[in-house]
C-alpha cells in the first residue's frame, strides 16, 4: 500500500483515536539537525524512510524554499522565488505548494507505523494532535481541527481561522516519511508569494504573532516530549546540534595567526612521529583561538577539564618507529610521482605499520584544504589550482604498487564549482583503466552537498565511498564549522541510493559521550551505511581543539561490539583507527575476500 496525501483535516468526530505506532519496548531516536536545506533533509528522510526498523523524528529548519507537492498546482506559486531568496523544489509528498524558512519548526517523523483500514488518516490525527499538544503546553491553548482544511489551525470556532500548522505526510509499506512545518517565528510574508496549500481565503499565523514568545528550543523539547508520550515510545534518545550558530566561526588558524605550535613534538612517544612543519610563522602565543573556545563552550564542553597541553599519552598510543625498506620504498614512489598522501599531511599515527605494509592513502586537488576544521593538520592556505595529470600518477604509483585496493582521498575544495568531484571521478577512472583488478576506496568531503557534484562520483563507480561525519551531532559546529552532520548523513543516504557500499567514521576524545557515540552509530545503520572506523582524537598543534579524554581499547571494543549488534557490516574500533587503517581489510568483511561490488 502506497499513500501520499496533505490531508483534509480529520477531526474526533471522524477519527476517534490516532494510530499506536510503537510499543513500550521501544525508542524513538530525536534529533534537532538545526538549519538543513531542504534536499539534504529529504535524502535522510528517504534513507530512513526505505529501512523496514527504527524510529526517528527528526527536528529542523530549512532555508528558504518553496516545495511542490504531487498535486501541487503551479498557478499557485505567486512569484518567481529566486526574486524572494528561495528555492522551488518539487517533492513526493501529497498537497500543493508550501513555504519553509527560518524560524518554522519541521518535523519528519519516520516511524514504523501498522497499515490497515483508515491508516493514514488516524497518524495524520496524531500528528496534529502532538502538535496541538505541544501548542497547548508553549501557552497557546485553543488550537485544533478545521473541517475540510489540512493542518493545525489557532482560532478554530471563532470568525477568522489562522493556519499555524502545515501537514503532508506519505505512508508505504508501513513506513511514514514527511510530517509537519510549525511556525514559530517565521518571516510570514513569504506566504505572500504563494497560494499556501492552494487555500485563498484564510490567513496564516504564527505562534510569535499569537502573542506566544518562546525560543525555538522551547517548542523542540515540547514537541519531542509530546511525540514520544503520543506514540507510545518508552523513551527518546535525544541529540541536538549546539543551539546557536555563529555562521562567520573560522578558527584563528586560518586568519593569518599561525598554525600553532606542534604538539607531537611535546607528547614523548615510543618513537619518532613525523611531526608537522609549520607553512608560517608561528603565532606569538600558544593559546587556543578564542572563538574555538566559544564553539566549544556552546556545545558545552568545558575546555578547563581538557588534558594539559604536555599530558604523556597512554601506552596504547605510544607508536614505534618503522623505517625499513618497504617504508623507503614507498616514499621514494611518492616523491618520483609528486604525489601527496594524507598519511604525512594529516600527522597519521599509522604510517609506519601501513607503508611498511604497501599500503598509502593519496590525497589529491592539491594539500592546501579550504576548510578549517578543529582536528585536522591539513594546511590551510589558498589552494592552488588541480593538477591535470594528477589521476593518471595516482594510477602508476598504484600499479609500482599493485595494490589490490587503493584509497583515495582529498582536501576539501570549495573554492572549485564541483568541489573537487572530478579529480575524483578521473582518479578513480584512470585506476580502473590502468589496475583493473584494484578496488578502489575514495573519501570524500561533502561537495557543499551538491547532488550534480556527488552525482559525478558516484558515476565513477568507486568500490567503496567514505565520507566521515567526524564527531557526533552535538560538537559538529564546534569541531568541523563549515560542516553539518545533516549534510554528512545526506552524502551517505545518496551513496547508499546509488547503490554504492559506504564507509563513514568518527574520531572520539574530543568531549562526546558514550550514548552519543551509540546514537551515532545508530543514525548510520539506519540510513544504511556498511562500515564504520572509530578512533582516538591526537591533537596535533596548540590551535586546534584540546583532548578531553583518552578512550581505552575496552571501551572502543564495547563500541564496535554494539555497532555490529546494531546490524553495521563492519566496526573498525581502537585507538590508532583511522579512516583508511585496515581499509582492505574492512571492506572484505563487507564484501567477502577479492569480491567487488
Amino acid at each position: 500500500m502506497s499513500v501520499s496525501i496533505e490531508t483534509r483535516g480529520a477531526d474526533a468526530a471522524t477519527v476517534a483515536n490516532s494510530v499506536t505506532v510503537a510499543d513500550s519496548g521501544r525508542v524513538l531516536r530525536v534529533r534537532w539537525l538545526g538549519r538543513l536545506h531542504y534536499a539534504d533533509a529529504h535524502a535522510v528522510q528517504r534513507a530512513l524512510f526505505e529501512r523496514p526498523e527504527g524510529d526517528w523524528l527528526l527536528l529542523l529548519e530549512h532555508p528558504h524554499v518553496y516545495t511542490l507537492g504531487v498535486r501541487a498546482k503551479p498557478e499557485h506559486v505567486l512569484v518567481d522565488p529566486g526574486t524572494v531568496g528561495a528555492e522551488l523544489i518539487r517533492t513526493d509528498r501529497g498537497g500543493d505548494v508550501t513555504y519553509h524558512g527560518p524560524g518554522q519548526l519541521v518535523g519528519y517523523p519516520i516511524l514504523s507505523v501498522p497499515m490497515g483500514p483508515d491508516a493514514t488518516p488516524r497518524y495524520v490525527h496524531g500528528v496534529e494532535q502532538v502538535v496541538i499538544d505541544a501548542l497547548a503546553d508553549l501557552g497557546l491553548p485553543g488550537c485544533g481541527r478545521l473541517r475540510g482544511y489540512p493542518g493545525v489551525w489557532a482560532g478554530v470556532g471563532g470568525p477568522a481561522p489562522r493556519k499555524i500548522c502545515a501537514i503532508g505526510v506519505r505512508l508505504s509499506r508501513g513506513r511514514s516519511m514527511h510530517g509537519f512545518a510549525l511556525n514559530v517565528d517565521p518571516d510570514l510574508t513569504m506566504f505572500g508569494h504563494i497560494v499556501p496549500c492552494g487555500i485563498s481565503d484564510k490567513a496564516v499565523t504564527s505562534l510569535a504573532a499569537e502573542g506566544v514568545d518562546v525560543p525555538m528550543r522551547d517548542v523542540v523539547e515540547a514537541v519531542a516530549r509530546r511525540a514520544a508520550a503520543h506514540w507510545g515510545f518508552a523513551s527518546i534518545e535525544r541529540q541536538d546540534a549546539a543551539w546557536r550558530v555563529r555562521t562567520s566561526d573560522l578558527s584563528a588558524f586560518t586568519r593569518g595567526q599561525g598554525p600553532g605550535s606542534p604538539v607531537l613534538a611535546r607528547q614523548p612517544v615510543g618513537g619518532p612521529q613525523p611531526a608537522p612543519t609549520p607553512r608560517r610563522p608561528a603565532a606569538p602565543t600558544s593559546a587556543q583561538p578564542v572563538r574555538l573556545l566559544g564553539r566549544l563552550a556552546e556545545a558545552g564542553v568545558a575546555t578547563e577539564d581538557a588534558l594539559p597541553i604536555d599530558t604523556r599519552k597512554p601506552p596504547w598510543l605510544r607508536v614505534q618507529a618503522n623505517l625499513g625498506p618497504e617504508y623507503r620504498a614507498l616514499r621514494r614512489t611518492m616523491r618520483s610521482l609528486s604525489l601527496v598522501t594524507v598519511c604525512e599531511e594529516a600527522g597519521c599515527p599509522n604510517i609506519y605499520e601501513c607503508w611498511a605494509d604497501g599500503t598509502a592513502t593519496f590525497m589529491i586537488n592539491g594539500d592546501r584544504c579550504t576548510r578549517a576544521c578543529g582536528f585536522c593538520l591539513v594546511d590551510t592556505r589558498r589552494p592552488l589550482a588541480p593538477e591535470p595529470d594528477e589521476p593518471r600518477r595516482v594510477a602508476e604509483a598504484v600499479a609500482r604498487m599493485g595494490l589490490a585496493h587503493a584509497v583515495v582521498t582529498a582536501v576539501a575544495r570549495d573554492d572549485l564549482p564541483d568541489g573537487g568531484a572530478e579529480g575524483f571521478a578521473a582518479t578513480i577512472r584512470a585506476i580502473h583503466e590502468h589496475c583493473p583488478g584494484t578496488a578502489v576506496e575514495v573519501l570524500i568531503p561533502d561537495c557543499h552537498g551538491s547532488p550534480a557534484a556527488l552525482e559525478t562520483i558516484f558515476l565513477a563507480r568507486p568500490e567503496v565511498l567514505n565520507h566521515n561525519i567526524e564527531t557526533v551531532l552535538r560538537l559538529q559546529r564546534a569541531v568541523r564549522p563549515s560542516a553539518s552532520y545533516g549534510r554528512s548523513l545526506a552524502v551517505l543516504s545518496r551513496a547508499r541510493s546509488a547503490g554504492l557500499v559506504t564507509k563513514s567514521g568518527l574520531i572520539l576524545g574530543m568531549g562526546e559521550t558514550e550514548e552519543e557515540v551509540l546514537g551515532a552509530l545508530a543514525d548510520l545503520h539506519g540510513i544504511g551505511v556498511d562500515i564504520v572506523t572509530l578512533g582516538q582524537y591526537l591533537r596535533p598543534t596548540t590551535h586546534h581543539l584540546p583532548v578531553a579524554r583518552w578512550w581505552t581499547p575496552d571501551e572502543f571494543a564495547r563500541l564496535k561490539a554494539a555497532g555490529e549488534a546494531m546490524g553495521l557490516g563492519h566496526v573498525e574500533a581502537s585507538p590508532l583507527t583511522r579512516s583508511s587503517h585496515h581499509a582492505r581489510q574492512a571492506a572484505a568483511a563487507v564484501l567477502g575476500p577479492g569480491a567487488r561490488p
